[in-house]
């Protein structure tokens, strides 16, 4: 048996461990210092932002196509193993339109995605209000309409790889913090934890904000910094809008997700790490969104805020997202971590990448 470690289980870990779950020779063990998806993934809304987005070639395309395709059989893969739904809406994206200056921009990756057997569409303003009756704004020109991205719950998502993962073998050590890596030569051979040594043949890194700190102990620290989003939980007494269409709407790089019940999530923000010092949540930032929401869809003023909630992405430094592939000087240490703001979308693409370079 060839012994694989993976160090964090927030979506991307827990993704690693069920795709690898299904080859045989593989025994894996998930160790996280708490419990599944209570980092980064535990505040993410879950778009899939791949056709709508400007990627169209390279790595970086390939890996959001990847894993739009993984998971459009995942999903029914995980529930029939689970006999469990999980929240998966496929109504699409909408992305608001505030001027037509960049119309050739969209024609152009309209034709470039019709190529690629990818759906995207221009609406004017008469097509978006008969589709949209709840956005109210005289700002708005129109949007562009993405049915082919998708948007997944990631809490949900996450436990449902756990427990199929588990099913299928692999063994989860949770609220186990990871000590100290036993190095030998170029290779890691075990890690050392309070609950005892695990030996192993590869070791995956896919901890997030905590990948820094464990690759500082293989003396190849790799720089990731939080940049921290607010959400807001929305309650009204019925759907925005039309009932039966219900995508997820982003606007000035805002996220209305409807969650069903006249329930959505909002968010998220942006805001930065200071040169030193912990970053803070800011309340006003997290007020301006809501102003900014209700701009857009009058009825939300109405809405009663059930919850709300912040998380830092992990962002790494000085290289693009995410950070696939061996961790340099090592012939077995493997990063799968700092995807930014698109961890739960590309989780299923980078689970594969994996599977891919694991030598067996």
């Amino acid at each position: 048996m060839i012994r694989i470690a993976v160090i964090g289980c927030g979506i991307v870990g827990a993704a690693i461990a069920y795709e690898l779950s299904s080859i045989s020779q593989l025994k894996v063990t998930v160790i996280d210092a708490e419990t599944p998806a209570s980092g980064s993934t535990g505040a993410a809304l879950g778009l899939c932002m791949g056709v709508i987005s400007q990627k169209t070639k390279g790595k970086s395309w390939k890996l959001r196509q990847t894993s739009l395709e993984r998971y459009e059989t995942l999903i029914s893969e995980l529930e029939n193993i689970n006999s469990e739904i999980i929240p998966f809406n496929r109504q699409g994206i909408l992305m608001l339109r505030y001027d037509d200056e960049d119309r050739h921009k969209w024609e152009k990756l309209i034709v470039k995605r019709s190529q690629q057997n990818y759906r995207l569409e221009i609406w004017d303003l008469n097509k978006l209000r008969s589709k949209c009756p709840q956005i109210d704004n005289n700002k708005v020109i129109g949007a562009i309409y993405s049915p082919d991205d998708r948007q997944v719950h990631p809490q949900i998502l996450t436990a449902a790889l756990v427990k199929a993962a588990s099913k299928q073998g692999v063994e989860f050590k949770f609220n186990t913090v990871v000590e100290k890596a036993i190095i030998r030569d170029d290779r890691a051979i075990g890690l050392e934890t309070a609950s005892g040594r695990i030996d192993l043949d590869w070791l995956i890194v896919s901890a997030g904000l905590g990948s820094t700190p464990i690759t500082a102990d293989l003396a190849r620290k790799i720089e990731i910094r939080p940049v921290l989003g607010q959400a807001l939980r929305l309650k009204l007494e019925r759907n925005l809008g039309n009932s039966d269409f219900q995508p997820a709407i982003t606007f000035d790089d805002i996220h209305l997700v409807p969650l069903g019940n006249g329930e959505y999530w909002l968010g998220a923000t942006l805001e930065f790490p200071p040169e030193t010092g912990e970053i803070v949540a800011r309340s006003e930032l997290k007020a301006e969104m809501k102003r900014n929401a209700i701009a857009n869809f009058p009825d939300l003023a109405a809405a009663e805020t059930i919850a709300s909630w912040s998380g830092s992405r992990p962002r790494p430094w000085g290289q693009p997202a995410p950070i696939i592939g061996k961790l340099p000087g090592y012939a077995n240490v493997i990063l799968a971590t700092a995807h930014y703001r698109n961890g739960i979308f590309l989780a299923p693409g980078t689970a594969l990448k994996i599977k891919e370079l694991i030598e067996f």
